[in-house]
């Protein structure tokens, strides 16, 4: 028979469950701002700024600082391991300054994908070596949650079993030692949307990926209660003929959560997966309208659904500071009004048979 070892104590137990609920509180989601240093260069390029480490110091700064109509969409900010030491214009340390504003704070610590040896072009992640110790610090330092990214891809070939157990053990050996630190894992296993393949085909394979997933927490005594997940949304690839509706979108995305992640997980937090702002926006608004029995919070994890309109506005140009916090707010707003572009009499009664 299994045995567990306990390695929480019910006081570990109850700081991150308490952590993960003020994260995804009702109205609130999360700010990726942990974007590399070369991920940044890449956004920087598009508006002419200098990939300066002043300058990405003063573009999160703009979106740190935007004002008070930020407190409430905002739960928690995943840094870049160089933001997390960057201070404010006053000399004040960003998760110091995030924590004053009852923020949660967040730390990437995976470093990166990389190839996984017998798979047609399939990667894993690293970084599992000296995560334990770099945990120890990241939560001295004032981390109360990580985050780590897996990557998928959807080909006639792939995601192989070899790719959906390695990602899944390793996000699970990633989120026991987070916890093991007082740190709450977001475990991120996403499906990349490039490619031709349709709705029905993602949703299978999301179920696969996401099946996998909780049974690797469950084999590695991950307390769930103290976890969010990151998934991708459900949708078509990129280059898919047919257009699904948004209600479509919500229905499949739902559903596949449904049937995959248990009601102990607090939230789900959804990455934008290459969507513009307004389609990230809208389907996510549309899940929590699906008429389906939901018990995680849905809410976002949003990096450039959150800042493509903010980051055009800078320019890279101090003088455009306002505006840039203006398009940051209008999207974190869009975000959490649920209701904006939806209701459930919107969800036209066609048949389910598409889902089962």
């Amino acid at each position: 028979m299994p045995h567990s070892y306990p390695f929480l104590t019910p006081e570990q137990k109850k700081e991150l469950s308490d952590i993960a609920q003020r994260i995804v509180a009702p109205g609130k989601g999360i700010l990726a701002a942990d974007e590399s240093t070369g991920s940044v260069a890449k956004r920087f390029q598009s508006i002419n700024a200098e990939n300066t480490e002043e300058n990405r110091r003063l573009y999160r700064q703009l979106l740190f600082t935007a004002d008070d109509r930020m407190n409430p969409c905002i739960g928690g900010v995943i840094l870049f391991h160089e933001t997390m030491y960057q201070k404010t214009d006053n000399g004040k340390l960003f998760p110091e300054y995030l924590k004053g504003r009852n923020m949660v704070v967040g730390i990437k610590v995976d470093k990166g994908v990389v190839p996984l040896a017998g798979t047609n072009g399939e990667t894993t992640t690293q970084g599992l070596d000296g995560l334990y110790e770099r945990c120890a610090q990241y939560k001295k330092d004032g981390a109360d949650f990580a985050k780590w990214r897996c990557v998928m891809k959807i080909t006639p070939t792939t995601p192989s079993r070899l790719a959906i157990i390695e990602n899944a053990n390793v996000l699970a050996r990633y989120a026991s030692i987070c916890q093991m630190h007082g740190i709450v894992p977001i475990v991120e296993p996403e499906i990349l949307p490039d490619g031709d393949h349709d709705l029905k085909r993602c949703q299978y394979v999301t179920e696969k990926v996401l099946a996998a997933l909780y049974k690797a927490l469950s084999d590695h005594h991950v307390y769930l209660e103290g976890t969010l997940l990151k998934p991708n949304m459900v949708t078509p690839g990129h280059s898919c003929s047919h257009k699904f509706s948004n209600q479509e979108i919500a229905m499949a995305t739902v559903t596949a959560l449904r049937r995959t992640v248990p009601p102990a997980v607090p939230g789900v937090t959804f990455l934008s997966g290459g969507q513009s702002e307004e389609e990230a926006s809208i389907n996510l608004n549309a899940m929590n309208q699906c008429p389906l029995h939901r018990p995680w919070a849905l809410t976002f994890s949003y990096g450039r659904a959150l800042q493509a309109s903010a980051l055009k506005a800078w320019g890279g140009k101090k003088e455009n500071g306002k505006a840039c916090q203006e398009e940051f707010m209008k999207r974190a707003l869009v975000c959490v009004k649920r209701d904006k572009y939806h209701s459930e009499k919107m969800f036209c009664l066609y048949s389910l048979s598409f889902y089962f």
